[in-house]
């Protein structure tokens, strides 16, 4: 991803989310930029959802956002922002489409 973004010279703020995390704010942003609802952009497979995401009432936005604010690793990614756009990077043809 990063190397595609660099030769394409675009720039770009990578965040490292397990070292900032998410807040609530944000990752509702991501959520109407993305145009998904938290549990549409989380990783399923995740253990660490198999072993919550039972305890989390799914139709609850609420409760699938504190399940990403408490293991962020669980989110979909790389996610691009470009404007008031979001795009999950995978597969990278997705990228492409946001870029041009």
């Amino acid at each position: 991803m990063v190397t595609l973004l660099d030769e394409r010279k675009v720039k770009y703020r990578k965040i490292e989310y397990l070292k900032t995390g998410f807040t609530k704010e944000l990752i509702l942003a991501l959520s109407k930029k993305l145009n998904k609802k938290p549990i549409d952009f989380i990783r399923k497979n995740d253990i660490d959802v198999k072993n919550n995401l039972q305890n989390v009432g799914v139709n609850s936005d609420e409760s699938v956002i504190n399940l990403i604010i408490d293991y962020p690793k669980i989110i979909e990614r790389p996610i691009v922002v470009k404007g008031g756009v979001a795009i999950i990077g995978r597969p990278v043809d997705n990228v492409l489409k946001l870029l041009n």
